[in-house]
């Protein structure tokens, strides 16, 4: 990345515009200072390329590119509505950056105060960190990442766009304790479980937010005499982010929807909840509990994680329906 960015300046003004416009009309950014914030950082900073489907496989689009309609292709691509692919190695999506109302949406729900620090997993392009920094002042935000290219070019992108909130190179799952307290955490990847040490490393009232079993789940973290726990209930919004790499163990996979009747198992809150009992529950196993509670949204699970514990449940953390999750 460098200097003839700068060309890119005022047409990426105009589109960013045009972004906010379309958010605010969806419902989200409410908040005017999270409306100025992505206002006024420019987005097209963090992506100088990124990867989109074309030729039979993946066609990177970039800003130097020296046809001027790819060029335009790549701003204007910027600021569209969507997530983009930052980073594929062997075919695989390693590192991307989010669909821009989901981000304002998930801003939104960390409902964070002045005065308040936040601790970020999973640093991606640098973009939603650049958000945080502009709202809560750089000193107030820490990102980190597992992979040291990734943080790298996080922090030459922040730069470019004039924030410096501290880029840490480590094991997300572990967090940074010596950035810590934390008033918040916001995590921009999946979880399979949720790693204890967050829980240590946040004040009393804080709250997590995380992608887990293509939801987002809205944690508050609590003290008590054995120690901080946290719990919370999932978000409507439906998310999918890639996997947390690091100290917590991968996911269980179903290879299978084993005998679902198909316009169930393509149905996305069936998903959900076979994704989210898939350590407990067969899919017929789930899709009979899915049957039994009438479809049950997102809004009516919840996770509690407690001495060393955690588990995910329907309406109520003592309720008759409730499945260990994966240890940390």
């Amino acid at each position: 990345m460098g200097p003839h960015l700068d060309e890119f300046a005022e047409a990426g003004a105009e589109a960013r515009r045009t972004m906010v416009r379309g958010i605010v009309a969806g419902g989200a950014l409410r908040d005017p200072a999270w409306r100025a914030a992505f206002e006024e950082v420019p987005r097209h900073l963090f992506v100088p390329y990124y990867f989109v489907p074309g030729g039979g496989g993946n066609e990177r689009l970039w800003c130097g590119d020296t046809d001027p309609f790819r060029r335009a292709q790549w701003l204007y691509g910027a600021y569209e509505d969507g997530a983009l692919a930052t980073r594929i190695r062997d075919g695989e999506l390693v590192s991307s950056s989010s669909q821009p109302s989901l981000m304002a949406r998930m801003l939104q729900e960390l409902d964070v105060r002045d005065g308040q620090s936040v601790l970020e997993i999973g640093a991606g392009t640098g973009y939603n960190a650049a958000l945080l920094a502009h709202r809560l002042g750089d000193d107030a935000v820490t990102t980190m990442d597992l992979d040291p290219e990734i943080t790298e070019s996080a922090r030459r992108h922040l730069t470019a766009a004039g924030h410096h909130p501290a880029v840490i190179t480590g094991d997300g799952a572990r967090g940074c304790p010596a950035r810590g307290p934390y008033d918040r955490i916001i995590v921009t990847c999946t979880l399979p479980a949720v790693p204890q040490a967050w829980l240590t490393q946040c004040r009393p009232g804080a709250l997590i937010l995380a992608p887990f079993a293509t939801g987002l789940i809205l944690l508050r973290v609590h003290s008590s005499p054995q120690g901080p726990y946290a719990e919370g209930r999932f978000l409507h919004t439906p998310a999918y982010f890639v996997p947390l790499r690091g100290t917590v163990p991968p996911p269980v996979r179903h290879p299978h929807t084993g005998g679902v009747p198909r316009r169930v198992a393509e149905n996305e809150l069936f998903r959900f909840l076979l994704t989210l009992t898939e350590a407990t529950l067969d899919p017929r196993e789930a899709l009979s509990l899915w049957q039994r509670e009438k479809r049950p949204e997102r809004e009516r699970f919840g996770i509690t994680v407690r001495e060393g514990r955690q588990w995910a449940w329907l309406d109520d953390p003592e309720g008759p329906y409730a499945w260990p999750l994966l240890a940390d």
